[in-house]
């Protein structure tokens, strides 16, 4: 399944508001994408601008406005940007937001980086190494029950601050996570109150995609089950 169909999968079975976005870390550039025009506040403001139809790609300066994106993406930063981050997670550990010991054991690429392609899912210039799709409850709770049919569904806890650790965790673990996003995130990219995330390693893509509408349809047809059920039950204990 190429990533145009497992768009338009996800998108109608599932109803999203938001096109899923396919992001992608390479060595070099590929052919015929631009470089963004502009460095982003944070990273994830590049999730908004690639759900909303733009294919670019990023280099590491593009990062340096946020210190802990930077980080959880293997970004290497020059001395004062370092600076920054230490002073950024002093912040948050003074205001008892995070612990120092929390920061240590965030999820964080491995591989030097490179550059990194955002892009609609459904026009992936190359392979994506993660989808992220972003969701009400209920869409991602179908789709969580998708990614654990497929064999990928996360043991661990609901992810949160920061947002973007749930990208390197994807890649690492080589599972779907969820993820409640943090409020940085939701101020650079418009996240809304009810929404979330699900992260899907883009390998494993066709595999979750072929599982969701069988997860949609045995959900239907559960839920007028239970409908009827509570409707029966309801009125015996009347």
């Amino acid at each position: 399944m190429d990533a145009r169909n497992a768009a338009a999968t996800l998108e109608g079975l599932l109803a999203l508001r938001t096109t899923p976005v396919a992001v992608a870390f390479r060595a070099e550039a590929p052919a015929g994408v631009r470089r963004v025009e502009r460095a982003g506040p944070a990273g994830c403001a590049y999730w908004r601008w690639a759900a909303g139809g733009q294919i670019f790609y990023t280099e590491a300066s593009d990062h340096y406005n946020c210190p802990v994106g930077s980080y959880t993406h293997g970004v290497a930063m020059p001395e004062e940007r370092t600076r920054e981050l230490e002073d950024m997670v002093g912040t948050m550990v003074g205001l008892d937001y995070i612990s120092v010991n929390e920061v240590q054991t965030l999820p964080r690429r491995s591989q030097p980086f490179g550059i990194a392609v955002y892009s609609p899912l459904e026009q992936a210039p190359v392979p994506p190494d993660v989808v992220l799709v972003r969701g009400t409850a209920r869409q991602i709770m179908l789709l969580a029950e998708a990614a654990r049919a497929a064999g990928i569904g996360s043991d661990g806890p609901t992810m949160g601050r920061p947002a973007c650790a749930m990208i390197p965790e994807a890649i690492q673990a080589a599972r779907g996570n969820t993820s409640l996003g943090c409020i940085g995130n939701r101020v650079y990219t418009g996240l809304g109150d009810n929404e979330l995330y699900f992260t899907i390693p883009g390998a494993a893509l066709p595999g979750v995609v072929s599982k969701l509408e069988t997860i949609v349809k045995a959900n239907r047809e559960l839920e007028q089950y239970h409908e009827g059920r509570r409707r029966t039950i309801g009125a015996n204990a009347s």
